[in-house]
Parts: C-alpha cells; sequence; structure tokens
C-alpha cells in the first residue's frame, strides 16, 4: 500500500467513527419515538428513515448536493454563518454519511425497544424512577443487543458507501477520498494489485462485520434470514 492508500484508509475510519457517534446521538431518540409512539404519522416517519435502503445512493447524493450547494437553503444558511459550502468537505461527508447509514442504526434500535415491551416501563415508574432514569437505568441494559448491532452496522456501512460520497465529496486525497472511491480509481489506472489488496481488506472487513453480528445476536439474525 502507498501513502494514498493508507490515507484513504485512515480517512474512512475516521468517518465512519464519526457518523457513528452521530448516529447513535440523533438516531436513539427517533428510534424511541417510533418504538413508542402512536401517532398515525408513524408510518411516514418510518418510511423517510427508511429510504435510504431502497434509494439509489446518487439520487440522496443529488439531492444533498443541491441542498447543500450555493443555491440550496443548506447552502445559503452555513454561507451565512459563515461556514463555507460543506460539498466537497470532510463535513460535508459526515451530513451525507449520516442521512445514507440513518437506517442501519434506527431500526436495530426500534426492534430493540419495541422488544422491551412495557412492563419493565411500568415497574419503573411505580418505583418513583423518572422517565431519564428510566431510560438510562432500564431501557439501555436491555436494548444493549440493539446498541452494538446498530453500531457496528452504521459503521460497516458508513466503510462501504461510495456512490453518495462520491457526489458530495468528489475525488479529494486525504480530504475526502475514502476506501471505495480509492478501489475505484486503481481499477480506473488498470492498477489491479492495487485494486485487489484494498478490496480484500473490504472483504475481510465485512465478514468480520457479519461474524460480530451473529455473535453478538444470533438468534435475530437467524430469524431474519428466514
Amino acid at each position: 500500500m502507498d501513502a494514498n492508500d493508507l490515507g484513504a484508509i485512515w480517512l474512512t475510519l475516521k468517518l465512519a467513527s464519526v457518523v457513528t457517534i452521530l448516529l447513535l446521538l440523533f438516531g436513539t431518540p427517533i428510534a424511541w419515538w417510533l418504538a413508542r409512539t402512536r401517532s398515525k404519522l408513524k408510518g411516514v416517519f418510518g418510511a423517510v428513515v427508511a429510504l435510504p435502503l431502497v434509494l439509489p445512493p446518487t439520487v440522496l447524493g443529488f439531492y444533498l448536493l443541491l441542498a447543500m450547494g450555493p443555491n440550496g437553503l443548506v447552502g445559503k444558511f452555513t454561507e451565512w454563518l459563515g461556514l463555507g459550502l460543506l460539498p466537497f468537505t470532510f463535513p460535508g461527508l459526515v451530513i451525507a454519511s449520516v442521512f445514507y447509514s440513518l437506517p442501519f442504526m434506527v431500526q436495530p434500535l426500534q426492534n430493540a425497544f419495541e422488544a422491551i415491551g412495557d412492563r419493565p416501563l411500568e415497574v419503573a415508574a411505580t418505583l418513583r424512577a423518572s422517565p431519564w432514569d428510566t431510560f438510562w437505568s432500564v431501557v439501555v441494559p436491555l436494548a444493549k443487543p440493539g446498541f452494538l448491532s446498530g453500531a457496528v452496522l452504521a459503521f460497516a456501512h458508513t466503510v462501504g458507501e461510495f456512490g453518495v460520497v462520491l457526489m458530495i465529496g468528489g475525488n479529494i486525497p486525504n480530504k475526502t477520498r475514502v476506501v471505495s472511491v480509492q478501489i475505484y480509481d486503481h481499477v480506473e489506472a488498470l492498477e489491479y494489485t492495487q485494486a485487489h489488496v484494498l478490496a480484500a481488506c473490504m472483504l475481510v472487513f465485512s465478514f468480520l462485520v457479519l461474524l460480530t453480528l451473529y455473535t453478538l445476536n444470533p438468534n435475530k439474525v437467524k430469524g431474519r434470514e428466514q
């Protein structure tokens, strides 16, 4: 591996780490609301969250690019704040990746929250625990497998992104060029040996992710396959 390959790997790991932390912060309340609400809008919000699962990455990337561009609402807002435009920057990659990996965090958490049921929460309420205490003392420990699965899936999905990061970040070395884009560059340049090395790393990483999920929650993974 050369310096460009190592730089792409480091940037990819940095991006995936930041995105996973942000998704834990923002995805948890979304998942909790979806798991507990009886609102008629639950289906609408659930569909919006799951949209990246079926939407082509380039479509999502295109609309995010428009929104964060000079004529978009987000772009105008960031320029007004003096932050400049987000496309072709690392923060832009982070925002795009958060949107694209959102369902991979929210859905495992939502399933974990729904599996808890009402009984533990009712018992905590009879002991005069506040909603905040109940969440941290009861919900979080019981939903630990969901948090672990969501974090692993979100991290892995961010590592494997291509279409969205290429649309938003472009191909700037040590700034927005992640591993998937680096592999594409090697193939375009007919550098198959270098592409093989990075691709093999991605293959091993993907296998380890699946192995981790099976180890953390084998019954749930098996149930999804059936």
